[in-house]
């Protein structure tokens, strides 16, 4: 099986994809960064809002357009409400990373079954996988930057600019900068030159490198053509919410500059290799190629460098990291494929034990997890939880079976399919997690009232209703609705205490709905109390 894998290296990639989360990754509830995405994604389609995109009828400018324009297409083909296919093209970005990782550690001179490995490690590191519902624009900009940088990598090396490469690269990074700004170029693109510069050195004519610097030019020009447009089309909105954003930047969620010193921890699965693989002293004489080492050692070091500047700090934003850490951490798992069964130090065996037993272990307990959700599994889901204990369970033996027998090869391949199965089988318990009070907004929708706010909704709450939400509070006070009779959604307040609505209207009080899909990580922005309305 390893072998017809390594044989077919990106249908394997891709396959794996789809198998893991390609069926079931809807069982996850919608974030509200995807919503967001979601909800532009459908007033493109129905108010034509493709260039000045909004979010609930007004403005929202605060990300470029690639992303929510590829997200309409899937929702106009599929329909918006369907989860899972909004969430394919995140998906197909994600593929398109294992790929890229794979191309780019051949040109660094890795053997293909190596390669696969780094293309396989960056699919199931932690964040690689949470990024595509918590934050749909960076899987779009870094999958891009990634394409962008292999045909970066290959005019380097080649010291001519081939006019198709030179094309490909600058459409990458166009494409790079139209998803999420010149994020990507800051904490990708910078470190991967400056470690390009240290690993293999610069080398060709002035002019050859004269040339890359207007494709770069010309790259971000192109890429950067909607925010002249919208600055040109709608200053005033585009001059606010760009002052509010850059303020962000220093003074929201600052964190210490060493917060993201322990970046390992986010390849999840991979946090022991990775910590292992960054102890450069230890493995620079033992892994297969040390250019290639250096390489992805600085440009994971540069990386996390030029984030921790930045005063604004989020988990996510180190995702981008994970893509030159991958490749870090095939160098390792690389050489325990050739040496483990020679190894006698106890200092260099335990550590991987521990890793791959601890993984084992995990599959062999699984069972286990059935007595804390019991309570709310069906009988459907009663299968489903056997079927996934048992494979999961099957899998952990024959880690420990390998692990036993030192071949760390099939080792690795087994903790794959433990991913896999984890996303194909597991996954979809998720969706018997419902807490009793769960009611969504989606059964307002089958009727013709007139749904309002009174402070605001979020995001995930538009969304699932089906269509825009607007407010009745303005600068100015109330707005009172034209409709005779009405519906209005509140978090905080109560209509009935607002004089001027209790003297126009009666006012009734129809339920409470909450979009909380389970008691962990409660939000309170996700309850809504709703009230009907009628004009006396």
């Amino acid at each position: 099986m390893i072998k017809l894998i390594e044989k077919y290296p990106i249908l394997s990639l891709i396959l794996f994809v789809i198998l893991m989360l390609g069926f079931t990754i809807d069982a996850i509830p919608v974030t509200i960064m995807e919503a967001r995405n979601f909800i532009s994604a459908r007033e493109m389609l129905t108010d034509n809002n493709w260039i000045l995109t909004t979010m609930n009828g007004d403005a929202r400018y605060e990300k470029p357009p690639l992303p929510t324009w590829i997200t309409a297409i899937f929702g106009y083909l599929f329909g918006m409400k369907s989860v899972l296919a909004l969430r394919w093209p995140a998906l197909l970005f994600l593929t398109s990373i294992g790929i890229s990782t794979y191309l780019l550690s051949l040109k660094l001179e890795l053997k293909k079954a190596h390669s696969l490995i780094n293309g396989f490690i960056v699919l199931t590191s932690f964040y690689c996988i949470g990024i595509t519902i918590e934050a749909p624009w960076d899987i779009y900009t870094h999958g891009l930057m990634l394409m962008a940088l292999y045909q970066l990598f290959i005019l380097f090396q080649s010291g001519n600019t081939s006019v198709l490469r030179s094309l490909l690269f600058v459409l990458f990074l166009a494409g790079s900068v139209l998803s999420k700004g010149p994020v990507s170029l800051y904490v990708l693109f910078l470190p991967f030159v400056i470690a390009y510069g240290i690993a293999f050195k610069f080398k060709g004519q002035p002019i050859h490198f004269l040339k890359l610097i207007s494709l770069l030019v010309f790259g971000i020009v192109l890429g950067g053509w909607w925010y002249f447009h919208v600055r040109v089309a709608d200053p005033d909105t585009f001059t606010r919410i760009a002052e509010r954003e850059t303020s962000n930047w220093s003074s929201y969620n600052v964190r210490p500059f060493y917060y993201y010193w322990s970046f390992f921890v986010q390849s999840g699965l991979w946090t022991v290799p990775a910590f292992i693989s960054f102890l450069y002293p230890y493995l620079k004489s033992r892994v297969s190629n040390l250019k290639g080492y250096r390489f992805s050692f600085f440009w994971t070091i540069f990386a996390v460098i030029l984030l921790s500047v930045i005063p604004e700090k989020k988990s996510r934003y180190l995702m981008p990291v994970l893509l030159p850490l991958a490749i870090n951490i095939g160098f390792y798992i690389d050489y325990l494929i050739r040496e483990f069964k020679n190894l006698k130090s106890k200092k260099e065996t335990i550590p991987v034990y521990f890793h791959f037993g601890l993984i084992g272990a995990i599959g062999i307990l699984f069972w286990i997890s059935g007595f804390f959700l019991q309570s709310s599994f069906n009988e459907a889901a009663w299968a489903r939880f056997i079927v996934s204990s048992l494979v999961l369970a099957s899998l952990g033996f024959f880690i420990f079976k390998y692990l036993k027998a030192k071949n760390i090869k099939v080792v690795f391949y087994l903790v794959i399919a433990f991913m896999l199965s984890i996303g194909f089988f597991a996954l979809p318990l998720a969706k018997s997690q419902s807490q009793e009070n769960y009611r969504p907004f989606s059964e307002l929708s089958s009727d013709n009232i007139s749904l309002y706010t009174l402070d605001g909704v979020s995001p995930e709450t538009i969304y699932n209703y089906g269509d825009k939400i607007p407010s009745i509070v303005s600068e100015d006070g109330i707005v009172i609705p034209k409709e005779k009779q009405f519906r209005l959604l509140t978090s905080t307040s109560n209509p009935e205490d607002i004089a001027e609505l209790a003297k126009l209207y009666s006012i009734k009080f129809m339920g409470t709905y909450d979009l909380n899909f389970s008691t962990r990580d409660y939000k309170s922005r996700l309850v809504n109390h709703l009230y009907q309305l009628t004009l006396k």
